[in-house]
């Protein structure tokens, strides 16, 4: 059976109790963030911004942010009740900056062009659907922002068997995007000028960037006929 979201929110519902303690935020989640920050940094130039974190869990990201560059508006987006919930007092301490939002990432609850950077950290993996999750993340990004995905690299030996053997072996039938399928991912959703990163460790991770294309004016159709001056009755096609 493949991998849902029902099967999703159940294991995160059982996550959500030690998921603030799990080595993984030392291994993998620490690293990554920092990672990101520093990319958010060189886009932002100290411009504030608004900023949405898909898969947002207890809020361990978005504060890092708020902590980092006080000049971002972070809105955390979170399919799990009980994740937000267990990272309540970290809301609170952050309010009016940091904005948690119960949703899923596949149907944003947000309009379009609302945000200059969307972020997806270490919870890619788990969407049923990817393409739709990308797209939906493509549809708020204003012009010109940019998409920040990070996922486990699982296109090496040492990769394919933390990813594709222990991860799957616990959470799974997930699945970890190819630096390739990440790039067809994008830019089948629009997006340009994509880049990527492998950053090796324990936990190797990869870093893909996109930015959201400009829109491409809709020049209408004349109501009127253009007549050609030489040969008057024929109109210009």
């Amino acid at each position: 059976m493949s991998y849902d979201k029902h099967q999703a929110t159940l294991e995160f519902r059982r996550w959500s109790d030690s998921y603030d303690r799990c080595i993984l935020q030392w291994m993998l989640f620490g690293p990554s963030h920092r990672v990101l920050i520093g990319r958010i940094r060189a886009v932002s130039r100290g411009r504030p911004i608004r900023m949405l974190d898909v898969g947002c869990g207890t809020g361990v990201f978005a504060s890092a942010v708020r902590a980092a560059l006080p000049e971002v508006k972070v809105v955390g987006i979170d399919l799990v009740a009980e994740m937000l919930e267990k990272g309540r007092l970290r809301w609170q301490s952050q309010s009016g900056q940091v904005f948690p939002v119960q949703g899923d990432s596949e149907r944003l609850p947000f309009a379009s062009a609302s945000f200059d950077i969307v972020t997806c950290a270490n919870s890619f993996h788990h969407y049923p659907r990817q393409d739709r999750a990308i797209e939906e993340m493509r549809r708020v990004l204003k012009p010109g922002g940019r998409l920040m995905i990070i996922d486990g690299y699982r296109d090496n030996l040492w990769g394919w068997f933390i990813y594709d053997v222990c991860v799957a072996g616990v959470e799974g039938d997930v699945r970890h995007a190819s630096a390739a399928r990440f790039r067809d991912l994008m830019t089948e959703a629009g997006l340009q000028a994509i880049a990527q990163r492998v950053h090796a460790g324990l936990a190797p991770f990869l870093i893909t960037e996109g930015i959201a294309a400009e829109p491409i004016p809709v020049i209408p159709t004349p109501h009127f006929r253009l007549r050609n001056p030489v040969a008057s009755e024929q109109p210009i096609a």
